[in-house]
């Protein structure tokens, strides 16, 4: 694993700063601590950070073609590239190293923009093709790897792995966003391909980039989709055989190693899944990495050692105290942006600890959006069944009207909190889902920010990132709808960036079987009853592993990676919060409404409502407005809301 970045002169052949091009490589110098260099050239600047993973004696980077006409900087791993190395040499191409990194160089000589097509793997890539004056930048298919760019006022296209990199250059316009405000407040991350500020973006997901030095700088291409096309005829036994060997396939390819390998255990059918495999595609014990919580109502250990003993892995074990929470300006450190997931806490130290035992880790990550595991997709479906029974016409006055008068009760048993559900069903299937998944929902926006933020925003609101993908869907499947949004957002901004982020703070390369592009193909063409049957969710998963895993693990409710946020915040962290909330530096921003933010303070810290999510997430901000420095500079009022 490692870190990218850059410069590309776009009008011309301006020599860059080499001092500058130190500054954005240094910056990101924990994603690779074992080497990093410089190539620079009239118009470009290539730098990068080395994580030695494959070919640690001639990988290095940036790496040339034969003839040094073409470079690249890679973030990531190409599993398939021993089948591409002779293939590509039967069409004259000569290889140098035994790097993953080679195939990048030659796959464009030989396929052009189509090289992507080719790679199986996570990556994100700047190229330099000096003979056709272009640069090329790809991201890979679910967005394991990310890429920011900026295109300056002067024609210089920056970009990096991190935000970080891109806001060491002195020409990148940091205001801040209103719209990536506004997702970033009902989602709890910024969706690509925006970033918080104006001035940068992400390449989105399976995009790639090219710009010709002279001419206009076109928009990114998309060279694929996930489909789910719900047509394959398997039976449950003949899918449950199939996406065994498919995850056999997957684990293979990622546990291509020169360095010490294990995976993240954490006692959850996806992690699980993955060491069993692992266990039976090595020879030696599988090194298993595990957090414990000394809070019971979060601890999953037992689970965890429940599969280390049966496959007899080498299990490590951390226990995190309940009151883990210095973690916070780290964090809002790491993520560059606002970032509102609290589980990073734990995520940060399971990649703290694996990274004492191994270089390179396989998660769990990506089985419940292509396999329908949140409990989220179970309450959807029931909701979609009431929907379908009556017409939106009706709906939405009626159910509008109760979820208006039905007294909210947070408090009460599942069965009694019916104005979530009644609001639900007021909306149409896109706009519940959105509803559900919101951390801030449209009402408490309204009402946390200010009415010259309001005006600002101009009518936009985050639902319409939801409504771009549902668009883009080609599917009215209740379940695949979701799913495919999911992949396209939360997977994305939420869990591949905590993921990354995390792990590359500790310079450990973490690896997800679950997001092999070829098996998430696969997954969307199983229909939605092989995934959901009733109330349990990946249906065929579980049925795939129960010969190698314990029902304990596969049938027991699902935890998720959390932490005691609403204890936290009416215990060590209450002042914390309160300054925070009603400080000086959530006020002097414009975007607020602080009789809103008094309310959530005192309603929480009372006993009176939960309102811990939302108090995190502005938590969140208020730490990335501080770490940036924005505040400092006394210009954020402007920025924010200009």
């Amino acid at each position: 694993m490692c870190g990218i970045a850059g410069l590309f002169d776009i009008r011309g052949k301006r020599d860059f700063d080499r001092t500058l091009m130190q500054q954005m490589n240094d910056i990101q110098y924990h994603r690779g601590p074992d080497e990093g260099d410089l190539y620079l050239e009239p118009g470009v600047a290539l730098g990068h950070r080395r994580l030695s993973i494959i070919d640690l004696a001639s990988g290095q980077q940036p790496l040339f073609n034969e003839d040094g006409s073409v470079a690249v900087v890679f973030n990531g791993e190409i599993y398939n590239y021993q089948e591409l190395v002779p293939e590509l040499e039967s069409l004259g191409h000569v290889f140098h190293t035994r790097s993953d990194t080679e195939v990048i160089v030659h796959a464009w000589e030989a396929w052009g923009e189509d090289c992507v097509q080719r790679f199986r793997g996570m990556f994100a890539f700047g190229l330099w093709d000096r003979n056709h004056q272009c640069f090329f930048m790809a991201r890979d298919r679910l967005g394991v790897k990310p890429l920011h760019y900026a295109i300056l006022d002067d024609g210089t296209l920056v970009f990096g792995s991190e935000l970080k990199v891109l806001m060491q250059h002195p020409g990148l316009d940091r205001s801040i966003d209103p719209h990536a405000v506004e997702e970033y407040f009902a989602l709890g991350y910024v969706a690509e391909p925006r970033t918080i500020f104006k001035g940068a973006r992400k390449l989105q997901p399976a995009e790639s980039l090219c710009i010709r030095r002279g001419q206009p700088v076109p928009a990114p291409k998309v060279y694929w989709d996930v489909r789910f096309s719900l047509d394959n005829p398997l039976s449950l036994e003949e899918a449950s055989l199939e996406l065994t060997e498919r995850l056999r396939e997957s684990v293979r390819l990622r546990m291509i190693s020169e360095v010490p390998l294990g995976a993240f255990l954490s006692g959850g059918v996806d992690s699980s899944a993955v060491v069993a495999t692992m266990a039976g595609l090595s020879n030696e014990p599988v090194n298993t990495c595990s957090i414990a919580f000394d809070d019971p109502a979060f601890n999953e250990s037992a689970f965890a050692k429940m599969v280390a003993d049966r496959y007899h892995t080498n299990h490590h074990v951390e226990t995190v105290k309940s009151d883990d929470f210095d973690l916070i300006d780290t964090l809002a450190a790491l993520y560059d942006e606002p970032y509102a997931d609290s589980s990073a806490i734990p995520t940060y130290r399971v990649c703290q600890l694996a990274r004492k035992h191994v270089t390179v880790a396989l998660s769990g990550d990506g089985g419940d959006e292509s396999m329908g595991g949140y409990r989220r997709y179970r309450m959807h479906m029931m909701e979609e069944k009431m929907r379908a029974a009556m017409p939106h016409g009706v709906r939405k006055p009626v159910f509008g009207l109760l979820g208006r008068m039905y007294p909210k009760a947070d408090w009460a048993p599942r069965v009694f909190r019916a104005k979530t559900t009644f609001q639900a069903l007021a909306r149409d299937s896109v706009q519940a889902y959105f509803h559900s998944v919101s951390i801030l929902r449209d009402e408490m926006r309204a009402s946390l920010f200010s009415t010259d933020f309001q005006r600002k925003l101009g009518g936009y609101n985050a639902i319409e990132v939801f409504r771009r993908h549902a668009d883009a869907a080609q599917t009215d499947d209740p379940l695949a709808l979701i799913q495919y949004i999911d992949t396209k957002t939360y997977l994305v901004g939420d869990i591949n960036t905590k993921v990354d982020r995390a792990s590359m703070a500790h310079s450990l390369e973490v690896r997800e079987p679950l997001m092999d592009h070829k098996l998430v193909e696969w997954l969307g063409s199983l229909p939605s009853g092989l995934k959901i049957k009733g109330q349990e969710g990946k249906y065929v998963f579980k049925k795939a592993m129960e010969p190698l895993l314990p029902n304990d693990v596969l049938y027991r409710p699902k935890m998720g990676f959390s932490v005691p946020l609403a204890r936290w915040f009416r215990g060590p962290l209450k002042q914390r919060v309160r300054d925070a909330v009603l400080g000086d530096t959530l006020a002097a921003t414009g975007i607020f409404n602080r009789s809103y933010l008094q309310h959530l303070v005192d309603a929480h810290q009372s006993g009176a409502r939960d309102y811990s999510a939302s108090l995190w997430t502005i938590l969140m901000f208020e730490a990335f407005l501080r770490n940036t420095g924005i505040v400092a500079s006394g210009s954020l009022a402007t920025e924010a809301v200009g």
